[in-house]
């Protein structure tokens, strides 16, 4: 047989996260989950055209990745799916099967949600936005497709991405911090850029040093943070510069700016924000 559309695995997946609220491994559910579906150690063994993954591994990813949109499930920590409070409420009020309309809200209703780093949905989180038609794909150009894959394929890295940095401990997380501050054109070398964070660190992550004799810095403070970063957090981080009689530094974080924080940034000198 053929290996099912996405769209397929969501209600198979859901219904064995709720089996183990505790959390299972990613590979315990892509097996149980084609188990679910009756696929064939042949169906098994099919790859996608690029030839660079398993196909019901890919597309139990997907579906995955279309619960965690509606809330519904979670990736608290690196290789491991959790169904969400809401996701146990949600298969008690949707009895299986689900209908035709229900599948296709959960795979196409919320590809527009962006992800959270780490688990923590509330209600808000799962309310259904509106639905895009399966067969409004059908009359798009091929271009408007690319367009939309490209997309959902990039929101998809970029939420692995925060998932992974919200595991990782403390320091490594500043390194990543330092190496991408690198990337972007701080610093002649890697070596301009130093790693400070720690207990009394006085709220500075990391040093750049932008001459040779080290007397121009740039202080960098990291955050890795699912809440927003408001105005209280940049007027601290302005009074550490201040401390070290510094006349620039770089904010950064993995979630937020409130606009209130925005607009202290740009009311003093020398702060930058990514």
């Amino acid at each position: 047989m053929a290996v099912p559309t996405y769209d397929q695995f969501i209600e198979p997946l859901l219904r064995y996260l709720v089996l183990h609220p505790e959390g299972i491994a990613v590979k315990q559910a892509h097996e149980e989950t084609a188990n679910s579906l009756g696929l064939s150690e042949e169906d098994r063994q099919q790859l996608l055209p690029s030839g660079a993954q398993l196909m019901y591994k890919n597309r139990t990813g997907w579906a995955h990745d279309r619960l965690k949109r509606a809330g519904l499930s979670s990736s608290p920590r690196r290789g491991l799916w959790k169904i969400t409070s809401e996701g146990i409420a949600f298969a008690k009020e949707h009895p299986a099967p689900f209908s035709v309309e229900l599948a296709e809200k959960l795979a196409m209703g919320f590809i527009g949600v962006k992800l959270k780093p780490v688990s923590g949905v509330t209600t808000t989180d799962i309310l259904i936005p509106p639905i895009v038609s399966m067969s409004s794909t059908a009359v798009a150009s091929p271009d408007d497709r690319l367009g939309q894959a490209l997309a959902e394929l990039r929101q998809a890295a970029e939420s692995e991405l925060l998932e992974l940095l919200a595991s990782a401990s403390p320091s490594f997380f500043e390194t990543i911090v330092l190496d991408l501050l690198h990337r972007m054109g701080y610093g002649a070398s890697r070596a301009d850029l130093q790693r400070v964070g720690g207990s009394g660190d006085g709220g500075i992550d990391g040093i750049i040093s932008l001459d040779r004799l080290g007397l121009e810095k740039v202080y960098v403070q990291a955050k890795r943070w699912q809440d927003n970063v408001g105005r209280p957090d940049l007027q601290a981080f302005y009074g550490a510069l201040a401390g070290q009689k510094a006349k620039k530094g770089v904010f950064i974080t993995t979630s937020t700016y409130t606009s209130q924080a925005v607009d202290f940034a740009k009311s003093v000198e020398g702060i930058v924000l990514y």
